[in-house]
């Protein structure tokens, strides 16, 4: 086969280099040995309906033209209609030949139950569903599901990502994550809790030597925000010597993807995580154990896209839009590679990308928002 199956470091810096003359110094960051866009598109937001697929379809093509070249998905995200419709768009650009699979980074997550176009219409329809897709055929049992919805035993998370891949309509992932697994934790102690993820990551690391996935991580809400002490607590050393004592220090662990917003800076402020014995912030984490983090909720599902403080227009100069501004605290954030937006329609992905042209704040303007009383 002559065209590569994942994201390559020569397929991503040849991206890069279209847009040398287009876009800013420091929107394209280097990191697990690829070129990876400041900007990333979202997928979680939107109906069940052909509209929002052809809406997602024509804002990757778009996002691809502009210079967004990571993509992020979820099976469960519209009921797998998110993934169908970034399988399409991905279908046609390769066909078309204006971008190659080389050049993208695409990322998606299993551990929700995903449904399958819509959700069941009542209890009987589910039920019938996790028999048919899951129980019958001996992916899982249904007590292997936490409070009705999340698994990740191997078998279910093999069905998960295969599924996927079909969804998508590639060969490989480049990030596959593990969807909150802080999930588990409303049911199991902690102890349990990394048995299970040991398990976990036995599959994914044999899913890399297959070549469906080039690299895995956790895709959380709460789990690496909440303080110590909490019940959905994700220690991220821990998470990765678990993933040391599968596969040593070669292991494809690479990835986190959590909250990080205006209103959500846990990630860059709380000390709740560990180095050695000694506090430290997620952000700081994972830059020690070079892994890879993505903002999601950027602009916290369009809260944040209007009526920003004055103290914005003064810290983020040039740009035009509260939206633009809010994008622009979460790539500027010192350990963050990649700020996800969910853009479903090419006119939010074509305002979007123009903070692409922008160089990412100073840190002097940065920290001016943590001054204000």
């Amino acid at each position: 086969m002559n065209q590569s199956t994942k994201a390559t470091a020569e397929g991503t810096a040849q991206y890069k280099d279209r847009f040398s003359n287009q876009l800013a110094d420091g929107h394209f960051r280097q990191s697990q040995n690829l070129w990876m866009s400041s900007i990333g598109l979202g997928s979680y937001l939107g109906n069940a309906d052909e509209r929002t697929d052809e809406g997602y379809r024509e804002a990757v093509k778009r996002a691809a033209e502009l210079g967004c070249n990571v993509f992020d998905s979820a099976a469960n995200y519209r009921f797998q209609r998110s993934e169908r419709s970034f399988g399409q768009a991905f279908a046609e650009l390769f066909a078309a030949g204006t971008r190659k699979r080389e050049e993208i980074v695409v990322t998606t997550k299993g551990g929700f139950l995903p449904f399958d176009g819509a959700m069941p219409r009542s209890r009987q329809e589910m039920t019938a569903y996790l028999e048919e897709t899951f129980v019958k055929p001996g992916v899982c049992r249904i007590e292997d599901f936490v409070q009705g919805s999340h698994c990740m035993t191997p078998g279910y998370l093999e069905h998960q990502l295969d599924q996927s891949l079909r969804n998508l309509k590639l060969e490989c992932v480049d990030v596959y994550y593990l969807h909150n697994p802080e999930s588990q934790l409303a049911e199991v102690s902690p102890e349990e809790f990394y048995r299970r993820l040991r398990a976990a990551f036995e599959f994914l690391e044999s899913a890399v030597t297959a070549g469906k996935m080039a690299m895995y991580g956790t895709a959380t809400w709460n789990g690496y925000r909440v303080p110590s002490n909490s019940r959905e607590f994700l220690s991220l050393e821990r998470i990765v010597q678990t993933a040391r004592e599968v596969a040593g220090n070669k292991h494809h662990f690479k990835v986190v993807q959590l909250p990080l917003n205006l209103a959500m800076i846990e990630a860059f402020t709380n000390a709740n995580q560990t180095l050695n014995g000694k506090n430290a912030t997620l952000l700081e984490a994972a830059a020690e154990f070079d892994v890879t983090v993505m903002a999601s909720g950027s602009i916290l599902q369009s809260k944040l896209s209007v009526g920003l403080p004055p103290v914005m227009k003064e810290a983020f100069p040039g740009l035009k839009t509260d939206v633009q501004r809010a994008i622009q605290f979460v790539r500027s954030t010192p350990g963050v590679t990649t700020a996800l937006v969910g853009m479903s329609r090419t006119e939010h992905v074509e305002e979007n990308l123009e903070v692409a042209k922008s160089v990412p704040a100073a840190m002097e303007n940065y920290l001016k928002l943590f001054s204000q009383p």
